[in-house]
């Protein structure tokens, strides 16, 4: 197969450029070199955002094309259209934001999606998604897959979600742990999401996919345990109810990341139906080897995940986490029944 990657160099498409290569295909790079593309792909220099950006890629055909862009959808529209008639697929990896939130568990790719055009410039991301969504439409048809991920983690996070997590419990001592414990998670190991596109363009698969792990896949529990034990750490999870973490005004997802409390956000994220991927052949490894390889992975790159300048830091500072675990202790205490000591009655 000859496959075209759009991007290619970082997390998402970097591994999906990696099991290409690993199946043998001819992997072509179109990227802004600023990072090296795995070795073995041939490399193609350029900049979409820029005037004339896209003429390395005026001449040649290929099997398929993957483009991961999460911005303005009009950069996907112009690849699209001068792609169509030279690649015979289009692969956009989209996201489940494209959903109107609040998304009612168990909705499948039939839920409604938020509004959005191929013309788009700068907007916001579920509407930059859903906006590429159509751009790859709009110039193949039923020939575009429209890979609508959910939470995607694992080795070459450029994000820092579970990185952070990982760093953090390396470090030891009490913790915070954000409840419930057997909260479920839904999330997607970057290298299933990649195993599971290029399988689709052999089936020839199109059309929209919800691409993430069954509900309940781990819990927050599972997931936390799972990094004292690969990190060798002697951290103490101290669990925390998500009325206390609001009410102290810790945010969910950034400062807490991949921890959404019971509620709307947490049945949008973390309760999709996948059964159309499931039914073609996705397959999700265990949370404990995403997590296991995601350590080792920042072990050999020296302990800090490289992170995307255009995302927010995720993360609790130390200070924050000591200053709630404090006052959480405090009120403990204070909940804790009085113990009396009576003196014996001398009648």
């Amino acid at each position: 197969m000859r496959l075209l990657m759009l991007g290619g160099t970082e997390f998402a498409g970097r591994a999906i450029t990696e099991d290409a290569l690993a199946r043998g295909w001819d992997v072509t790079v179109f990227h802004r070199g600023r990072h090296e593309p795995p070795e073995g792909a041939r490399s193609v220099l350029g900049d979409r955002t820029e005037d004339g950006g896209l003429q390395a890629l005026a001449h040649g055909e290929w099997d398929a094309v993957v483009d991961t862009w999460s911005a303005a959808p009009s950069a996907v529209r112009d690849a699209a259209r001068l792609l169509s008639g030279r690649c015979e697929r289009h692969v956009y990896i989209s996201s489940r934001s494209v959903y109107r939130f609040p998304t009612p568990p168990g909705l499948d790719e039939s839920a409604p999606v938020v509004d959005g055009s191929p013309d788009d410039g700068d907007v916001e991301y579920a509407e930059a998604k859903r906006g590429g969504e159509l751009a790859a439409a709009g110039a193949f048809g039923d020939r575009a897959l429209l890979v609508r991920a959910g939470l995607i983690i694992g080795p070459y996070e450029n994000i820092g979600r579970l990185p952070w997590w990982l760093t953090r419990m390396a470090r030891g001592g009490r913790v915070l742990a954000p409840g419930p414990r057997d909260l479920g998670l839904q999330f997607i190991d970057v290298r299933d999401l990649a195993a599971w596109t290029l399988d689709a363009v052999g089936q020839g698969l199109g059309g929209p996919y919800n691409l993430v792990s069954p509900p309940g896949h781990t819990t927050m529990d599972g997931l936390l345990e799972a990094c004292i034990r690969v990190t060798g750490a002697d951290a103490e999870p101290v669990w925390s109810a998500p009325e206390d973490l609001l009410a102290a005004g810790i945010a969910p997802w950034t400062e807490l990341p991949l921890w959404l409390p019971p509620g709307e956000a947490h049945d949008t994220l973390h309760r999709a139906d996948v059964t159309k991927a499931l039914s073609t052949g996705l397959r999700c490894r265990p949370a404990e080897e995403t997590v296991a390889d995601t350590w080792a992975w920042l072990q050999r790159i020296g302990g800090k995940a490289p992170l995307r300048p255009d995302r927010p830091v995720v993360g609790l500072s130390p200070e924050r986490e000591a200053a709630f675990l404090r006052s959480q202790a405090a009120a403990d205490d204070r909940r804790s029944p009085v113990q009396w000591t009576r003196r014996p009655s001398v009648r």
